[in-house]
């Protein structure tokens, strides 16, 4: 499968990343969302994810503060990999902060990370901060101008917003590369809100989190509905519905025809969820699965590998209509 270029920069990436939450160590609310790995592992899982094609990391300042954008760097100089050689996304925290931050701690970003450039720098949330979204932007436009980071996107940001944020970036002479948002085979809202049109008449790439929402697209839990009770906390708590018996007899028919669709193209049934997603939407959407073995990366990146035809993505369109 192709690269895909990051909105209208010059950035090529593939349409798998990798997301690293479960980088950010036990020390920090992410646990509770994601199980958390130590650096042997998140280096094993580095490795797979480039062997397998991967060529850029999505990771947080709000994952461990820092640590899970340390995890990465040791990972990737472990692996052999200098900086520029792949691209490393994060994202500034906006809570209870003033767009200054973004400045005053864009230095702690790259202190962590260890040398390896920002090639995209995110505004995490709509919400929280103590200025408006257009005084951050202005902030992540100085920062592009001055050659600090690569690229500027967003997260979270509904279709009005992602359409201020481009109006006002573009007002500084700065492109607006991306927007990261929930988006799955049970989680289509972009297609109703109208953030799938914006970002497509704007040229903003839309990076898919939580694209198999949090191994419910994997079919673990529909094999053994017992695994659902050691799903980390948070995880049992918002999504309960989809694990909750009732959850999981809701989903299996899907499930299941992804599980006949991967038998057809030699895949697991969360690289046919994977595949739906980059291929439905075209080059607007890429998607970052965490992983925490391995094999799970290996399996994530081989996703691209494969391309579902237009009658199997119509047939998972319908049983997603759940």
């Amino acid at each position: 499968m192709n690269m895909r270029r990051l909105g209208r920069t010059d950035i090529d990436i593939s349409p798998i990343g990798l997301g690293c939450m479960q980088f950010a160590g036990t020390d920090n609310y992410t646990r509770l969302i994601i199980n958390p790995i130590n650096q042997e592992t998140a280096t094993s899982v580095v490795r797979a994810a480039l062997d397998n094609g991967v060529t850029w990391f999505d990771t947080a300042e709000m994952y461990g503060k820092g640590r899970s954008e340390e995890t990465l760097s040791t990972a990737l100089r472990q692996c052999g990999i200098a900086p520029g050689q792949v691209s490393v996304a994060t994202k500034w925290t906006p809570h209870l902060r003033t767009a200054a931050s973004i400045a005053a701690t864009v230095g702690d970003r790259l202190k962590h990370l260890g040398g390896h450039p920002i090639a995209l720098h995110q505004i995490h949330s709509p919400s929280g901060s103590l200025s408006s979204i257009s005084a951050q932007l202005k902030v992540m436009a100085r920062l592009f101008r001055e050659g600090t980071i690569g690229a500027v996107g967003v997260s979270n940001f509904s279709a009005r917003q992602l359409e201020l944020a481009h109006d006002v970036l573009a007002a500084e002479g700065v492109t607006l590369a991306s927007n990261q948002v929930r988006i799955s085979l049970l989680h289509r809202k972009v297609e109703q809100d109208g953030l799938l049109e914006t970002a497509r008449r704007l040229g903003v790439t839309l990076i898919a989190y939580s694209p198999l929402e949090g191994g419910v697209l994997t079919g673990r839990y529909h094999g053994d509905v017992s695994l659902a009770r050691s799903a980390p906390p948070a995880r049992r708590i918002f999504s309960r519905n989809q694990l909750s018996d009732r959850g999981l007899a809701r989903t299996a028919p899907l499930i299941e025809a992804m599980r006949r669709i991967g038998e057809e193209h030699g895949a697991t049934i969360s690289q046919v969820a994977l595949n739906w997603l980059i291929t439905r939407y075209g080059d607007t959407v890429v998607a970052i699965p965490g992983a925490s073995r391995p094999g799970q990366a290996a399996e994530a990146a081989g996703t691209m590998s494969f391309r579902l035809t237009e009658s199997e993505i119509r047939t998972l369109d319908e049983l997603s209509l759940i």
